[in-house]
């Protein structure tokens, strides 16, 4: 697989977009409000210990002192008296005093008075493996259940292990292949070989360790995919961006272009408007047919329909060439949106067997392009398509979309007519219960015009009904479910 990535960089927000044959494929969204602290390793010291907590409190340079237990510090740090209380947690004096100089890692973000919470057993994440720095021996992932690829993953990272570098096998590496593992090896040896040579400088002022943000991290799990060129419209982070690949990823250094156009970047390739049609609940195809596809809670569902399409032969053979071109979009969109979990989707009905098994071998065959681990099963009996997808990062809509304050999540909203008979519903009930003399009604400005206009008559009936003068206020700054009734 080749492509190009183009990064657009603002104070607020970095952007990744993956284009592939001309084509937006993926994007990627980080906004710098929303990154935390946990993985940073900083090299701390202690300033109190606190023996009724069996905790201390560590100076990191942060604004809080941080906060670390006894139960979270490596067993290497322990006196061999210490050591001998076998389970127990040790007095947490014996393993720490005041001014010592601790490596550290932070594992809970601070959270209002609290400071952040530490541990002293380091991890370095990569995208397939986890680099143990005080261990010698590979471990895999639990959540991969199959026999033959645990022990097969297990042999490709073992020969990277030995007594001060061990490793743990994350699930993304289900179906990795060894150049992909030896990539993520060689870059935690390098990574932590830049961390013990900060801690040596005794650097307290910084991080000497910090997570990657967005644009590093893109590029260094884009490794071993050809990419013919990485663009970057911010001089800073490409200078950053040049400087990390030539000591970490050298191979991708040539490819690194600074894009100083007038023309924004994410404009290329029609970047920017695919990211808005990527929200929409339709999607149309080439053919005349549409998707439909609708995010839930518990799952994704995707519909298929003709639409303008009515084909040049049969029905079997227009329906069946919408559905396969509905797999390609089908593909395409579950990585542009990155959708997860559980996905449901129901093609056009098919008659004919052999028309099932090529849309579903057309469907597989599309999804293989996908980095993320997927699973398709067949028809069901009502004709249906189950299929899941592994859930990597939230969901483009999660990330850029909140709930609707007008329909709570619905994705609907009452019609006027029904907001109207609702309001003339609230006034009679408000009459029996309460004594006034007449009243006023605030309601969206399509609420108020309906009353006034299209539903005066009836308007009018309840006011005879409840002999009292009922007055329509609008109130401009109300949704159309919006309205109060005000007793005078």
């Amino acid at each position: 697989m080749s492509g190009e990535l183009l990064v657009n960089v603002t104070p607020s927000e970095t952007r990744v977009a993956l284009i592939e044959n001309g084509v937006l494929q993926e994007v990627h969204i980080e906004r710098e409000a929303k990154r935390g602290l946990v993985g940073n390793i900083y090299l701390g010291k202690v300033i109190r210990v606190l023996p009724g907590m069996q905790a201390a409190f560590v100076d990191i340079n942060l604004d809080r002192a941080a906060f670390l237990h006894a139960a979270d510090i490596n067993s290497k740090l322990m006196t061999n008296e210490s050591s001998e209380d076998g389970q127990s947690v040790p007095d947490i004096r014996s393993l720490v005093h005041e001014g010592q100089l601790l490596m550290v890692q932070v594992v809970k973000d601070p959270l209002g008075t609290k400071g952040a919470r530490l541990t002293t057993d380091i991890t370095i994440a990569s995208r397939y493996l986890v680099l143990m720095p005080d261990a010698s021996h590979a471990g895999i992932s639990q959540r991969i259940e199959d026999v033959n690829e645990r022990q097969r993953l297990k042999d490709l990272v073992t020969p990277y292990c030995d007594d001060t570098h061990g490793y743990i096998v994350r699930t993304a590496a289900e179906g990795a292949g060894e150049q992909e593992i030896q990539h993520d090896a060689e870059f935690l040896r390098r990574v932590w070989h830049k961390v013990m040579e900060r801690k040596k400088r005794r650097q307290t002022k910084a991080p000497i360790y910090q997570d990657l943000s967005l644009a590093f991290r893109v590029v260094r799990d884009f490794v071993g995919i050809e990419l013919e060129r990485v663009r970057i419209d911010s001089k800073l982070t490409f200078d950053q961006l040049m400087e990390f690949t030539q000591e970490f990823v050298p191979e991708l250094s040539k490819v690194l272009e600074y894009y100083p156009g007038e023309r924004p970047i994410f404009d290329l390739f029609d970047v920017e408007a695919e990211i808005q049609r990527a929200l929409q609940r339709k999607i149309e195809l080439k053919s005349g047919g549409y998707l439909i596809i609708d995010q839930t809670e518990a799952m994704t569902t995707i519909d298929i329909n003709t639409g303008a399409f009515v084909g040049h032969r049969n029905l079997d053979e227009t329906i069946f060439n919408t559905n396969i071109e509905a797999t390609q979009a089908i593909a395409r969109q579950l990585r542009l949106r990155n959708l997860g979990g559980i996905i449901i989707i129901d093609f056009i009905d098919m008659t004919i067997d052999d028309h099932k098994k090529r849309v579903l071998h057309s469907l597989e065959a599309a999804l293989s392009k996908d980095k993320v681990k997927f699973s398709v099963h067949d028809f069901s009996p009502l004709g249906l398509v189950q299929m899941t997808r592994k859930r990597t990062r939230e969901s483009l809509e999660h990330i850029l979309c909140g709930e609707c304050p007008s329909c709570q999540g619905r994705g609907q909203i009452k019609t006027v007519e029904t907001v109207c008979y609702e309001i003339l519903r609230e006034i009679v009930r408000v009459n029996r219960a309460y004594d006034s003399d007449k009243f006023i009604v605030y309601a969206s400005p399509a609420v108020s015009e309906a009353l006034i206009d299209d539903e005066y008559h009836h308007l009018a009936e309840t006011e005879v009904f409840i002999g009292k003068q009922v007055k329509i206020q609008t109130e401009s700054l109300y949704n159309q479910e919006q309205f109060d009734v005000v007793m005078m």
